[in-house]
């Protein structure tokens, strides 16, 4: 019964984060921007101390806390920021998959020119995609489908 009663709640939350995307997108883009704001205060933290044992990693753990914390904050203050990046790394994932395919498919690695066929399409479809994730309005649909999606399948799951 209780699965069924947070199936319920996804589909509701879902409907009412397609109905207005921006209600998905801020909590998701809030929650993650604590997560990597507290990342970067253990570089920070953990930087210090490692400076006495190896000055240059230290000095690399403290300059990325401090990158850390800028963006987390970032991403806390400005749900725009969080889309932008998330579509940028959805983007650098479609052009390491398009570049992947094409090495593939000129030396034939994996035993088919096929392989690296399929990367390519499937690294456009990233590009794509990485385009409209940066569209906070589109991004915060994809979570609304996420959970709605989620939601039903979790209601329609056997025991």
């Amino acid at each position: 019964m209780q699965k069924n009663t947070m199936a319920i709640v996804l589909i509701i939350l879902g409907i009412i984060v397609l109905a207005v995307p921006l209600l998905g997108l801020i909590p998701l883009s809030i929650l993650t921007g604590l997560g990597v704001v507290f990342l970067g205060i253990g570089f920070i933290l953990a930087g210090f101390p490692d400076r006495e044992i190896n000055r240059g990693l230290g000095l690399l753990e403290i300059v990325l806390g401090i990158m850390a914390l800028v963006l987390g904050l970032g991403f806390i203050l400005n749900s725009d920021l969080f889309s932008f990046v998330a579509g940028l790394l959805v983007t650098m994932a479609g052009l390491f998959l398009i570049i992947v395919g094409i090495v593939a498919t000129f030396t034939k690695t994996g035993g088919s020119r096929w392989n690296g066929v399929v990367a390519i399409i499937i690294g456009l479809i990233y590009l794509l995609f990485g385009h409209i994730l940066q569209d906070p309005f589109w991004l915060g649909e994809l979570i609304g489908l996420w959970l709605l999606l989620t939601g039903i399948i979790m209601f329609f799951q056997k025991d």
